[in-house]
């Protein structure tokens, strides 16, 4: 009898547990299942910021080349007219020497 008592204990006891980790693994699998998509959310936030910062840096890349552009255009012109200048300058001495030659006969 004390063996059939502990039996049905043992028994009883190990239908619990066995119930109870079942009820702990229901509710553990919505938590997983929360859990991942958060994680999924944030690595698709992730990719959408790593996209948009790219996009960002190469629509700055492409105005600075453009900058870039518009400055040796412009610094182009500058030579040109430092040229223009220096060449006029030069004509003007030479023209000056040649009055001073002139004066001197």
């Amino acid at each position: 009898m004390k063996k059939s008592i502990t039996l049905s204990l043992v028994l009883a006891a190990s239908l619990s547990v066995a119930a109870c980790s079942q009820k702990a693994a229901d509710e553990a699998a919505p938590a997983d299942t929360a859990a991942t998509e958060t994680v999924e959310g944030a690595a698709d936030g992730a990719m959408e910021a790593a996209s948009s910062a790219a996009d960002a840096t190469a629509s700055a890349a492409t105005d600075a080349a453009a900058a870039a552009g518009d400055a040796a255009d412009k610094a182009g012109e500058a030579a040109d007219k430092a040229s223009e200048a220096a060449a006029a300058a030069k004509e003007a001495t030479d023209a000056a020497a040649a009055k001073m030659e002139e004066a001197k006969k």
